[in-house]
């Protein structure tokens, strides 16, 4: 199966940024992508933050998907799906060494 179409890169960072959300589930402030010129979100964990190891060091692509159960299959699931708010779901799988961001939006 095909992954869809592409939708931003992201990228742990330990430098606070312009713009930042705070995730105060996961413990972690965010830049939106659409506010970068080649659509680049920074992350920045604090240390308690519950998110896997793979999410806090390793860079991430990230891409939209029509059903992200079925996208998950067959990859190593570094975190299940989950919903960000009532639109998007996202999960995080590995690829070999790549860190990938699967985005169901409705």
């Amino acid at each position: 199966m095909k992954i869809g179409k592409y939708n931003h890169f992201g990228v742990p960072t330990s430098t606070k940024k312009e713009k930042e959300t705070y995730y105060e589930d996961m413990k972690v402030y965010a830049t939106s992508p659409d506010d970068h010129t080649y659509g680049v979100e920074f992350l920045r964990f604090e240390d308690n933050s519950p998110l896997p190891e793979e999410i806090q060091t390793m860079c991430h692509a990230a891409f939209e998907v029509e059903d992200i159960e079925e996208a998950i299959k067959g990859y190593k699931v570094v975190m299940e799906p989950f919903n960000v708010n009532e639109t998007l779901k996202c999960a995080f799988v590995m690829d070999d060494k790549a860190l990938l961001e699967l985005m169901q939006i409705s």
